[in-house]
């Protein structure tokens, strides 16, 4: 799987944010033009006063949007078919083109909260601009993640890397390599990686949930494998400690819901163990495994059950 990432020439983009135009060229630069992005067209005069006003502030807004939105100016003096064509009776009159066709307009000098409010309404209402780099990248870390619920590992880091070429410190990707680093059992690497990441990132729910099931996994590490603890909660079985330790371990080898069992058994045994340890680590379990997972849903389940039976 491969993501279609293309470099942004920025010089070239900033450019082309603002144009005159004509009758000849309306197609192209507006038709076709709009079908990626919004297209404003400010209808105006030389002798007009009021575009006089208009024009610099809606020139400022559109570099403002940076990219969001393009702008293409036409004299109507010089291009009276194309004027006559959209009805345009008075200037300043400004037309937003969203995929080859007019949505909204406005005419006279509005302030230029107006013009940002306006704006910003065409931006919200038009798809997606598949040529935009902010798109790109979204669509790249849906294939990053198909990947990685396909089990393809390799896929998955090959996108991430190719998004951190474009955006370095992309949060989401820094922790779908964390992610990978983790479920291939290379700990340290993971820890290191996900280390990287904003303090912003550090506030989503896949960080949280890494950075839980990293923590977790430091636990169950220092206590050997289930085989043992089974022996020993068999032998001891009113001994909490023993059933919390193998409750970490099965944590850690994938036995999600059999560690949901003896922390539950736990609790229903004694609730207030070690401060009410036992619920406090379940709930820990949920933000490691993520809310999507089966286990949680199903150990959420049986904790409901125990708390208000």
């Amino acid at each position: 799987m491969q993501a279609n990432l293309t470099p942004e020439n920025g010089q070239t983009q900033a450019n082309d944010l603002i144009k005159d135009s004509d009758t000849a060229n309306f197609a192209k630069d507006v038709m076709e033009a709009s079908q990626t992005v919004p297209v404003l067209v400010d209808f105006w005069a030389p002798w007009c006063g009021p575009c006089k006003q208009l024009g610099p502030m809606i020139e400022k807004v559109v570099r403002e949007a940076n990219g969001k939105v393009k702008l293409v100016k036409i004299d109507i003096d010089q291009n009276q078919a194309i004027a006559g064509q959209m009805g345009i009776q008075s200037i300043p009159a400004v037309i937003a083109f969203v995929g080859g066709r007019p949505i909204d307009g406005f005419m006279g000098a509005i302030p230029e909260s107006e013009i940002k409010a306006f704006i910003e309404k065409v931006t919200a209402n038009a798809p997606a601009n598949p040529n935009d780099p902010a798109a790109q990248i979204e669509a790249a870390l849906e294939q990053a993640k198909a990947a990685m619920d396909a089990g393809d590992f390799g896929s998955a880091s090959q996108i991430y890397a190719q998004i951190l070429q474009f955006d370095p410190q992309n949060d989401a990707s820094i922790i779908g390599i964390a992610t990978i680093h983790h479920k291939m059992g290379n700990e340290q690497n993971a820890r290191d990686t996900l280390a990287k990441v904003s303090e912003e990132g550090q506030q989503s729910a896949e960080f949280k949930s890494l950075d839980s099931a990293l923590k977790l996994g430091e636990e169950a590490a220092a206590l050997g494998g289930s085989a043992k603890l089974e022996a020993d909660v068999a032998n001891d079985p009113e001994n909490h400690q023993l059933r919390y330790d193998l409750a970490l371990a099965y944590n850690a080898e994938g036995e999600k819901l059999k560690a949901a069992e003896h922390l539950l058994h736990i609790m229903k045994a004694d609730r207030e163990w070690n401060e009410d340890g036992a619920r406090t680590k379940l709930l820990e379990l949920f933000e490691a495994w993520g809310p999507a997972d089966p286990a949680t849903a199903k150990a959420r389940r049986m904790l409901s059950g125990l708390l208000f039976r």
